[in-house]
């Protein structure tokens, strides 16, 4: 069973792009098991919030997304994932994503590792002028990331993200394509 993903590299890890086109395809095509290996889903429970997610819209009219698996390469083991969501293309702009969902591979320095691919990639294959992460304020290791690699505060989005149905705020940080030439 093949699915040909275009793939990135680093030194220790692959990025396999997916598309809302390679969701479409696989989800119509392939099969459940096919499919619970191709994006290496570990349950049936994976699966099907992978699948409720494909059948309720990755992407609208003017918003889509374009998301890595993070695999290492010494186990080709899925650990994570990196990329863009809530993409409005024709605004060229995006909001940064990531997440290890393999929690020995915490605090390796992956996440160092992978952002400056994704990053070269959302500006200079994109097209991107503006790169948006938005982070939780208690999220300490990834508010230092997204310091490392010097995005700029922008302010505090007041009772923005539901956790435990609790509303908490969230700070919104922005990188520009011009932050990205001048600083490489």
């Amino acid at each position: 069973m093949a699915y040909n993903f275009e793939t990135l590299t680093t030194d220790r890890l692959l990025l396999k792009k997916l598309t809302p086109k390679d969701y479409c395809n696989l989800f119509e095509n392939y099969s459940k098991e096919e499919i619970k290996f191709i994006l290496g889903h570990a349950s049936d429970e994976e699966f099907e919030k992978e699948k409720y997610k494909f059948e309720n819209g990755y992407s609208t009219y003017n918003r889509s997304f374009l998301y890595f698996q993070i695999i290492d390469k010494t186990s080709m083991q899925i650990i994570g994932g990196c990329g863009f969501h809530n993409w409005a293309s024709e605004h060229r702009r995006a909001e940064l994503g990531y997440s290890l969902t393999n929690k020995s591979f915490k605090r390796k320095g992956i996440m160092s590792e992978v952002l400056p691919v994704i990053l070269d990639y959302g500006f200079n294959q994109m097209n991107l002028h503006r790169i948006e992460a938005i982070v939780g304020p208690d999220n300490i290791p990834s508010l230092r990331l997204i310091e490392k690699f010097h995005f700029q505060k922008e302010g505090v989005l007041r009772e923005h993200y539901s956790v435990d149905n609790l509303l908490e705020d969230s700070i919104i940080f922005s990188r520009l394509v011009t932050d990205f030439k001048n600083q490489n």
